[in-house]
């Protein structure tokens, strides 16, 4: 059973996006999935009850109740939790010991990078990260890598005190998919798969972690 984390200490960075994205992929790939939602908005949640009647579902856990790991079910392949908004390094630390894979996403703003640079510092130096038990990586989300603005910040993000696993490019289509209770990998146009390829670097080091 691979467990990732998607953690920020900001919100708007793209968490849930991500968090739902990834769940959609291993279900899309015939994994049992569950998503655990830790964020008391409910987004993800709520975009399993969309999903709910693909083949391809992916079964929401409430993360905000304390008894949540036991109510994971036997046969579960994949669990993606989805943190609350404004989460602490020495909060993901407590979850430390249950998860094979941390994920903070950042996006490429000044007041974002310099917001998130010490909650990646932190959770860099988190003792389990540190001793290599638990991988951890950022994602630039939502780049425009034709601009000035997002080349720099990919420069800056490379300077983090984590790897830089994987780069997103923004597009309109997160924002429709999610609202349907879908995801990228549930189409299979040519405009689509350039957006999915994005994510291939992302599931590489993913396969990496697995237990």
């Amino acid at each position: 059973m691979l467990k990732v984390l998607l953690a920020s200490c900001k919100g708007g960075s793209g968490k849930t996006t991500l968090a739902t994205h990834l769940a959609a992929h291993y279900a899309v790939d015939g994994k049992n999935t569950v998503l655990v939602d830790a964020d008391r908005l409910g987004s993800s949640r709520h975009w399993c009850e969309r999903r709910a009647g693909l083949a391809s579902a992916v079964l929401p856990i409430d993360g905000t109740k304390r008894n949540w790991r036991e109510r994971l079910p036997d046969g579960v392949d994949r669990v993606v939790i989805d943190t609350a908004a404004g989460i602490t390094a020495e909060e993901v630390e407590e979850l430390l010991n249950f998860v094979d894979a941390v994920i903070v996403p950042v996006l490429p703003s000044p007041f974002d990078l310099e917001a998130v640079r010490p909650f990646v510092e932190q959770v860099a130096g988190l003792s389990r990260v540190k001793r290599g038990k638990v991988a951890a990586g950022v994602v630039g989300n939502r780049l425009r890598p034709w601009t000035h603005a997002s080349q720099l910040a990919l420069e800056e993000m490379q300077q983090f005190a984590l790897p830089l696993v994987a780069q997103l490019r923004d597009t309109q289509g997160y924002v429709v998919a999610t609202g349907l209770g879908k995801s990228l990998f549930d189409y299979h146009s040519e405009s689509v798969r350039s957006h999915q390829d994005d994510w291939k670097p992302l599931f590489k080091w993913l396969k990496k972690q697995r237990p």
